[in-house]
């Protein structure tokens, strides 16, 4: 069974203080994300306070775009199109839930490479997902 990609709508985003720049990066094509200063750490959800140390001493920073799949599942039954929700382990280390798009839905499996992309909103707020990343042979 084939389940090609279609673009589907999803809601806005909320925007807090605490992860403003996320979103005004998004809108630019750039994915950030939170780091440590304290333990050098990553992080994701972005946050003030990091979640491993405890340390406020956080600060912002560029992520490759890059990732793999740890985890899809296909979803059909949640409206009239159906859509890939996924964990996707960036390069940096942090796992973050995302959506997997423009693919053949069923060929997506745990341990395909993927990279960013960035899709409006229905306001048109750029929210990152992913998509299968190109091969470089």
């Amino acid at each position: 069974m084939t389940t090609p990609y279609q673009e589907r709508s999803f809601s806005e985003p909320v925007i807090y203080p605490d992860n403003e720049l996320l979103w005004q990066s998004a809108s630019k094509g750039t994915l950030m994300i939170k780091c440590c200063k304290s333990c050098n750490e990553f992080h994701w959800y972005p946050r003030p306070v990091c979640p491993l140390c405890g340390s406020s001493d956080t600060s912002w920073s560029q992520a490759s775009g890059k990732g793999t799949i740890y985890s899809v599942t296909v979803t059909r039954r949640a409206g009239p199109i159906p859509f890939a929700l996924a964990y996707v382990t960036l390069d940096e280390g942090v796992t973050m839930m995302t959506n997997i798009v423009e693919c053949d839905l069923d060929s997506l499996r745990i341990g395909d490479k993927v990279e960013v992309v960035f899709k409006n909103s229905p306001a048109g707020q750029a929210v990152p997902m992913f998509k299968p990343a190109q091969s470089h042979t």
